[in-house]
């Protein structure tokens, strides 16, 4: 089999593998957890085979998503890849999950997010969601000293909603410091995106990453997933 082709995201220089690897569900989401010495397996076989830019989140267990891929990339597989993680969902024990934006949380979740990934440097940094709160550029301003400093390469937008993640929205931010990436859920059962989103990001040279584009494994299996995933699982509800 060949391997993946190569593609810039956006317009800043980021090139990745025009195919990423979403490992949320190696740490839970999907059903439980999966045993690390699989997983890392299975990066391993990803990252031989072109598919090198990798998605993870602080969110995804959580925590312990980036902590598994910090144990895969080491033994120079590190500099095979292209690493995107993010940052904005709080959660709590008991607690619903919490959107944050505030620049202090920013920071730490950045300073943390690295330690877990055991890395100098992250490639692509997403708002994971937009805190309505908190005003984008006061977000912003803070993941721009974080460029500044090296700790991060390029900034991303990700969110799931296109009330919340605006055309406005993205301008602004853009503003202060150019986005590289704006990741939305789009397959073809969410369509959103096409109407204000994509034509945005194309004007302004931002890459759109897509996420669940096979309709969180509807497109693959059929309305019958439902039947063999326990009633609270995320992919549930959405079937």
């Amino acid at each position: 089999m060949g391997k993946v082709g190569r593609m810039k995201l956006g317009s800043q220089g980021l090139d990745v593998s025009a195919q990423g690897l979403g490992c949320a569900g190696m740490s839970g989401f999907y059903g439980p957890p999966k045993p690390d010495e699989e997983m890392i397996k299975l990066i391993h076989h990803a990252i031989n085979s072109g598919v090198t830019f990798l998605d993870t989140s602080d969110v995804y267990g959580p925590h312990i998503n980036e902590i598994l891929l910090g144990k895969a990339l080491k033994g120079g597989m590190r500099e095979k890849v292209q690493l995107a993680t993010k940052f904005g969902i709080v959660t709590s024990d008991g607690k619903e999950m919490e959107v944050c934006g505030d620049p202090a949380y920013v920071r730490a979740s950045c300073e943390a997010s690295l330690k877990r990934l055991d890395v100098d440097c992250i490639d692509l940094y997403y708002q994971h969601r937009i805190d309505t709160r908190v005003p984008i550029e006061t977000t912003m301003g803070e993941l721009k000293k974080l460029v500044e400093e090296g700790k991060i390469k390029y900034i991303g937008l990700s969110e799931g909603s296109t009330s919340i993640l605006s055309a406005s929205t993205i301008r602004r931010a853009h503003a202060i410091h150019p986005i590289t990436a704006v990741q939305m859920e789009w397959s073809l059962w969410i369509r959103d995106v096409e109407e204000e989103i994509a034509p945005t990001c194309r004007e302004l040279g931002i890459g759109i990453v897509a996420y669940t584009p096979l309709g969180r494994g509807f497109f693959t299996s059929g309305p019958k997933i439902a039947e063999t995933l326990p009633a609270l699982l995320l992919r549930r509800v959405y079937t």
